[in-house]
C-alpha cells in the first residue's frame, strides 16, 4: 500500500492507495510519501475543490467495506455539491428506510471522506450530527460548499 501526505486548508491529509486506486483518506500527517501520479492528481483536484472551482472529483476510488456500507457510500456520492440531506433521507436512498442508525454508522465508517461526501449528511433538524474528522472539519466543508446548517 502506498501513501502520501498532502497539505490543505484543512490541515494535512494522508492518502492511501493500492493498485493505483485511492483506498483511504485520513485527517492528519501519518508519514511517508510514495510517488504515484494518482497522488499528484488527487492533490490537484483537492486544490481546485478548496479554491471553489471543482464540485465533483474524478478519481479512482476503492473503499473497503461490507456490501451494506458500499451501498450507503454509493448513495452519498449522489448528494450534489452544496446540498445536504438527513440521515433518514440517506437511509431511504440506500434502500434501508428504517435503518437510519445503521446508515449513520456506515456513513461514519466512510474511509474516503471528502471524496465520498459524508459531510453532506446532517440531522433532520438541520444540526450537524457527527463527523469522523471532527465537527470543525465538517463545518469547514459545509461552509465551503455554502450548505446551511444549525448549531445545537
Amino acid at each position: 500500500m502506498e501513501q502520501a501526505v498532502i497539505y490543505t486548508p484543512m490541515g494535512p491529509l494522508t492518502l492511501f492507495a493500492q493498485e493505483n486506486r485511492l483506498t483511504a483518506l485520513v485527517f492528519g500527517d501519518f508519514g511517508s510519501y510514495d510517488y504515484l501520479p494518482l497522488f499528484g492528481e488527487t492533490q490537484r483536484q483537492l486544490e481546485e475543490y478548496f479554491a471553489g472551482s471543482r464540485q465533483n472529483f474524478d478519481l479512482p476510488l476503492d473503499p473497503s467495506g461490507t456490501d451494506f456500507q458500499r451501498r450507503v457510500w454509493r448513495a452519498l456520492m449522489d448528494i450534489p455539491y452544496g446540498t445536504a440531506i438527513s440521515y433518514r433521507e440517506l437511509a431511504r436512498r440506500a434502500d434501508c428506510p428504517r435503518g437510519y442508525q445503521a446508515v449513520g454508522q456506515a456513513n461514519g465508517r466512510n474511509p474516503l471522506p471528502i471524496f465520498i461526501p459524508c459531510h453532506r449528511v446532517i440531522g433532520a433538524d438541520g444540526t450537524l450530527g457527527g463527523y469522523s474528522g471532527g465537527l470543525d472539519r465538517k463545518r469547514f466543508l459545509l461552509d465551503l460548499e455554502g450548505v446551511p446548517y444549525r448549531e445545537k
